[in-house]
């Protein structure tokens, strides 16, 4: 068994360290003023983070899927919502073309994506339908070579913003989930489709979420991805992989709340010495690092499973329930070591707090990890 990261890994994971470094304090600004941060994003997708592990012949660079984990450990530190708009284009809707899209599909959607050029968003969620997609209601009614999209999509990350969008919706719709297909949507381009303000929310306020609402709006039957009610499956399957990715994000969370304690600790004085000789608080430090670096073994032996072909959907779902727990944890913790300075919004792990909350929620609640990882323990 051999831990050690092979000369390309550790060049990818200097790279975004050095990125992450380069726009922290620009990423610090646009966090505590909660707005989109496009200068970062933008920064992160001409270094070539949203291609990594894409196909080269369409923009990416064709990396392995743990390289990119490892840089997802890094940009997630500075700006965990530039990290989660990256996420989006790479391994959401960009992992689904590349493994489902048509070649026409890819050549027109994919490159644009791979650079950055062009954001995504991943449609899956409803008022409805949030752990169970079997409870979807928007209808994809189908006249000649035209989809017509019915329904309401909600809590759509990047959706105010996004060049395409990953949408799914029921083609037969008398078998429930089994009947679910999946569609590319330009927003802009898409008669019908009207978007709600952004979100008032707590968590990735620079990533802002929406709700989409189709109103008999057509989308062309070309921009179906994969086959008719085909769309669980591609849901099911990017998902897994994306929950590896996600895992990356909230190491990277946690490696900065664990970092922001531990300064904090040795510069804060209190009874005549700083917070780090007490034990109480080493212990603390000493917990979190040891999650954490839990965390990232659980992520990485994930995304080399995926690397090899090999089945890992229990150990992502282990990797994105474990990683966001601790995640949480760490930023908890971190604002209990800053005391009454944790509380204020200015301070950086204030807003860690916030948002390594999410990290438990999307991509597949942590009850729904725990029970994909139940299941899988069951059948063997």
């Amino acid at each position: 068994m051999d831990f050690a990261l092979t000369a390309t890994e550790q060049e990818i994971r200097t790279r975004a360290r050095e990125l992450a470094a380069e726009m922290a304090a620009e990423a610090a600004r646009l966090e505590r003023e909660g707005r989109f941060p496009e200068p970062v994003f933008r920064r992160f997708a001409q270094a070539g983070m949203c291609g990594l592990a894409l196909p080269r012949e369409y923009g990416g660079s064709g990396f392995s899927y743990l390289s990119y984990c490892l840089a997802q450990m890094e940009l997630a530190q500075v700006s965990p919502a530039a990290a989660l708009l990256v996420h989006l284009n790479h391994s959401l809707v960009g992992m689904a073309l590349s493994r489902f899209g048509t070649p026409v599909q890819q050549e027109r959607f994919l490159p644009a994506l791979a650079r950055g050029e062009a954001l995504g968003c991943f449609a899956l969620t409803e008022p409805g339908a949030g752990s169970d997609p079997g409870g979807m209601a928007t209808v994809a009614r189908r006249q000649g070579e035209v989809f017509y999209l019915t329904g309401t999509k909600n809590f759509i990350t990047a959706g105010d913003r996004a060049e395409v969008g990953l949408v799914f919706a029921l083609t037969a719709p008398e078998r429930g989930a089994k009947g679910i297909s999946a569609f590319l949507v330009e927003p802009g381009a898409t008669p019908g489709l009207r978007l709600s303000p952004p979100e008032d929310k707590i968590s990735l306020k620079g990533a802002a979420s929406v709700t989409m609402h189709f109103q008999e709006a057509p989308v062309p039957a070309a921009h179906l991805v994969g086959a008719p009610e085909e769309g669980l499956k591609i849901a099911l399957t990017v998902l897994d992989g994306a929950r590896v990715g996600a895992a990356a994000q909230a190491v990277g969370l946690g490696r900065a709340a664990l970092r922001a304690a531990v300064d904090h600790a040795r510069q804060r004085q209190q009874f005549g010495q700083p917070l780090s000789q007490f034990q109480a608080i080493q212990f603390k430090l000493a917990d979190l690092a040891t999650e954490l670096e839990a965390a990232a073994l659980l992520t990485l032996k994930a995304a080399w499973l995926r690397d090899q072909g090999r089945p890992y959907g229990a150990a992502a779902a282990m990797a994105k329930c474990f990683a966001t727990d601790a995640a949480m944890h760490a930023a908890l913790e971190a604002v209990q070591i800053f005391g009454g300075y944790g509380l204020l919004t200015e301070n950086p792990v204030a807003r860690l707090f916030e948002d390594a909350k999410a990290g438990q929620i999307y991509e597949g609640t942590n009850e729904i990890m725990r029970l994909i990882i139940a299941r899988e323990l069951l059948k063997s």
